[in-house]
This record gives structure tokens, sequence and C-alpha cells, in this order.
């Protein structure tokens, strides 16, 4: 019940989240003091991004004398990029003085990195905004991942609170209450129910193993997973369903030939028994059997009710003895017993010797006030 301490990742967690937090709002307050809205703060990063685009596509060709095609595309290009943006984009003047520093004089001169390097120092004011456009999307996506993990941690502290409080809750029980009074009985029941099912799955026709398992798969409590719907209906059908299932199982591994010596149709016995071979192997009374530690008196009761009616067609011994439980169930002490065997099964000796030092109790409220802390960030503004 030992599971690893998750504080010193919940409180990494919260810092991270409120670190990112700061980052959006310290970016959103530099958005503010720029005078633009964030639709003009798109309008202008898209206008940027758009014309820096055109300028690297065509840097090359556009510098090149030999190639005067290759700028006139691109200062085709770059007017219709021009004539997509807004009249009123922010920071307009930027786009035209880019513009100046990317046309000739006349067909004599040519272009030159020089004019490319003029045209994107022009564009640094529109460049500033895509920065903090990019920079405000990138925390806000740092931020949601933030949160993500903050949420997992959330988690498995809520986790970690549970099963410290459990043991809080263990290390209250009666350790000198009389376990072996509930004890005793109960792997009593589940020696006899074993031994009288194993019996019965030896000696009763497949028909009737079957039949039993169905009705027990359909009662409440009871956990078994009903046959399939072909197989149930082969053994109440064939002759076959006679035999017990481990013989069916046996000559399912027999060849056609030798199996015709046992049932009339070698080939259906194949098909509805070694199909379902691992089902029918691992038929066994577990879902009869009751757990130890027990359950609540009021769960169990309800449990036993159902149980003796089927563990009655089984044998009466430990029919018998799940009366005896049942009314172990109704006396004063046995939730206390319960609680006491729940104790002995599940506290390690660490955990018993760090329950009477007090350590539990605290590591409990400091998971507590840690996740009030990660909550209270999650709770802070996160769009």
């Amino acid at each position: 019940m030992d599971d690893p301490d998750v504080i010193p990742e919940a409180t990494a967690a919260t810092n991270e989240l409120r670190a990112t937090a700061e980052r959006v709002e310290r970016l959103r307050s530099e958005r503010s003091e720029s005078g633009l809205d964030p639709d003009e703060l798109e309008t202008v990063a898209d206008a940027y991004r758009s014309v820096e685009t055109v300028l690297d596509r065509w840097e090359e060709r556009a510098t090149d004398w030999d190639d005067f095609e290759g700028y006139v595309k691109f200062r085709n290009d770059l007017a219709e990029t021009l004539e997509s943006i807004p009249d009123d984009v922010p920071e307009r003047e930027a786009f035209v003085e880019a513009d100046e520093h990317v046309k000739t004089g006349g067909v004599s001169k040519s272009l030159d990195a020089g004019n490319f390097d003029a045209a994107r120092a022009a564009l640094a004011p529109a460049r500033r905004c895509a920065e903090l456009r990019a920079d405000l999307e990138s925390a806000k996506e740092d931020r949601r991942a933030a949160k993500r993990r903050a949420e997992e941690q959330r988690r498995a502290l809520c986790e970690q609170i549970a099963t410290l409080e459990r043991l809080v809750e263990l290390g209250d029980a009666d350790l000198d209450a009389p376990i072996d009074r509930c004890r005793q009985p109960i792997a009593a029941y589940n020696d006899l129910v074993d031994e009288a099912f194993e019996r019965f799955r030896r000696d009763a026709s497949a028909e009737a193993l079957l039949g039993f398992v169905d009705r027990a798969a359909h009662t409440p409590f009871v956990e078994y997973e009903t046959p399939p719907d072909e197989l149930l209906e082969y053994v109440r059908s064939r002759d076959a369903g006679a035999y017990p299932v481990d013989e069916l199982l046996e000559y399912a591994g027999y060849s056609p030939s030798k199996l015709t010596h046992y049932v009339g149709d070698a080939d259906l016995l194949k098909r509805r028994v070694a199909t379902n071979r691992t089902y029918l192997e691992r038929l066994s009374a577990d879902p009869l059997r009751i757990e130890w530690p027990p359950e609540t008196a009021e769960r169990l009761r309800f449990r036993i009710d159902e149980l003796v009616g089927i563990v009655g067609r089984l044998g009466d011994e430990a029919a018998a003895t799940l009366r005896e439980i049942r009314a172990l169930t109704r006396e004063d002490g046995y939730e206390r017993i319960r609680r006491a065997a729940h104790a002995d099964a599940e506290l390690t000796d660490d955990q018993r010797a760090r329950l009477e030092r007090g350590e539990i109790e605290d590591e409990v409220e400091r998971a507590r006030e840690t996740l009030e802390t990660l909550e209270s960030a999650l709770d802070e503004r996160s769009d």
C-alpha cells in the first residue's frame, strides 16, 4: 500500500502552471501597451509573414542581374501581397517603406542583398508585432500543457490522499480483536467449496456442470462468466453432454477417426469443445469463494444469501459453513473484527511504525495543503 510520494511532482506542476500563466499575462500586457487588440495584432502579424515569405522566396532571383524575369515576378508577387493587406493595417508605413527599398530606379539598375536587408529592417515594427503574437500563442500552449500536467498531478494527489486516509483508518483498528473467529470459518468454507466443485467437475456431466455455472452466472454477487451459447446448447442436445467436462476436453484432442468411437459427430465436438477449451479449463470454485479480509456485514450477508442456494447443489457441508459465517456477520463484534482483519492484512511493519509516530497524519495534511495550492492555481484564468 506504499505509493510514491507525488507531492514534489505536484508542487513542481503548480510552480510551472503559475510561471506559464505569468508569462501569458506579461505578454498580454505588452499587447495592451502596443495599443493593438487581438484581431489587429493577428492582422499585422499575418501581413508581416506574407511579405517576409515573398522576400525570402524571390531574393536570390531578384538580385541576379541576368534574371530580369525573376525580378518582374518578384515585383508582381510583392504587389499582389501588399494589395491583399487591409488599408488600415497597423504599422502600414513599415510595409510601404519596405516596398520602396526593393524597387529599382530604372532598367539599368538591379537590386542587391542590401536592398532586401533594408526592406527587412523597415519591417521591424511589424516584425515585433508578429513575434509578440507568436510568443503569446506559444505561451498559451505552454500554459495549456502545464494545466494538463497539473490536472494529472491533482488526480495523483487525490489518490495519494485517499491511500493515506485509508492507512489512518486502518491504524485506528483494534489489533487485539479475535480475527481467527472469522478467519477460520471462512478458510474452512473456501476449502470445502473448492473440494466440492472439483468433485462436481470430475464426476458430473458436462450438461450438469455448465447448467450449474449458467445458473450461478445469473445470480447477483457470483461472478461466473456465462457459458457460450453454442457450447451450452451442444451439451444439452447431444449425447456427448453426458460426459464430464474433462473427458470432453480429452476427446477434443483425439483424431477424428479415434473420436468416432466415443461420439457420433466428431467434427461438431471439436468445433464446440476445442474452441472453448480455455473457458472450460478455467472453470473453478473461485467465484464461490469468500475473500479475506471480509467485506462489510451487510454486503457479506447479501452475498451469502445468494451463495447458499448455489453452493447447496455442490455439498451440504459447505452450505452449512456459509450459514455459520452469515451468523457471525450479525454479531456486534463483527465490524471490529473485520477492521482488524483488514489492518492485519494490509498494513506493513513500516506503516505501523509511521502511524505510531504520527507521520501518516502529517503526510495527509501536507498532501491536502499541496492539493489546495494546486487547485487554486488551476482555478486561475486559463483562456
